[in-house]
């Protein structure tokens, strides 16, 4: 029962936090792609935006529908790419494993480098929308507008952190997760409509695809949900199913390949390949 409860007690550590922050802290990607390129991105179609727009009254329209959208590229950019990437040079060099040896589980750490992803996330975007307040008029959210806004990115970061993590086990180095990672960054931008080819533009065959991920409806339908307009959610929450079903399926088969290989090595006496968590 005492050592149960010192697992639990454990499971959080101020130790692993700072070891992460240090980690968040020196990634570039994180920065660049998470802060820095959302915040740019929004400053530069938002006033492209409103130079084409025929009077002010739509201005707070189109600057938090633009907002809104661009919001998705925070997590996508902090755990699809730069958790990802971060964690594949971990499992390169075998760094996870070299932890276990202090006492330090699988579990605890995970659980710890969430946690930190997840403030990180929250700074991010308090940062994002500030700066979108300072510069231009955003409309004012409904109180349900708002939960379901923090609901779905809660969600979407999920599934990213959860495609991130398995991409760098089946991947396990730092070019290969990074090119996969970079690919289904932009990608993901180019079929929500934020490379400035709305959904509308795209062939239909693209349309398909684009229906499968919840950054098109984030970023195309989500200011009517912040204005508390009636709005059909099926199409969004069946898009969250498939890509969350496609992440979890990939971080399973990731886990228990990782696994697999990890158990054989050591059947063989050798320590150079470990199971992924």
């Amino acid at each position: 029962m005492q050592d149960k409860k010192a697992k639990k007690e454990n499971l959080i550590s101020v130790f692993l936090l700072k070891y992460e922050l240090l980690h968040v802290a020196g990634n570039p990607y994180v920065h660049i792609f998470g802060v820095g390129l959302p915040v740019l991105l929004a400053m530069l179609i938002t006033k492209v935006a409103l130079s084409d727009l025929p009077g002010e009254q739509w201005q707070p329209m189109a600057t938090t529908s633009i907002y809104l959208g661009m919001g998705t590229l925070i997590p996508m950019a902090v755990l699809l790419m730069g958790y990802a990437v971060s964690y594949a040079q971990e499992l390169s060099r075998g760094i996870p494993e070299r932890l276990q040896l202090f006492g330090i589980n699988k579990t605890a750490l995970f659980c710890n480098r969430a946690l930190l992803q997840f403030l990180f996330l929250l700074l991010a975007f308090a940062v994002f929308f500030l700066s979108g307040c300072l510069c231009y008029k955003l409309q004012r959210p409904t109180l349900y507008g708002l939960f379901a806004y923090v609901l779905c990115m809660a969600a979407f970061s999920m599934i990213c952190l959860a495609l991130g993590h398995g991409i760098a086990c089946v991947c396990r180095s730092f070019g290969k997760t990074y090119c996969v990672s970079i690919m289904l960054y932009f990608a993901f931008m180019i079929l929500g409509g934020m490379m400035g080819i709305s959904y509308q533009d795209l062939p239909k065959w693209v349309q398909s695809a684009a229906k499968l991920l919840p950054v098109t409806y984030i970023n195309r339908d989500f200011y009517k949900i912040w204005t508390g307009e009636t709005y059909n959610y099926i199409p969004m929450l069946q898009s969250y199913l498939f890509l969350g079903a496609v992440s979890g399926i990939l971080l399973f088969l990731a886990l228990r390949g990782n696994a697999g290989i990890g158990l054989r090595s050591r059947m063989h006496g050798s320590d150079s390949t470990f199971p992924c968590l």
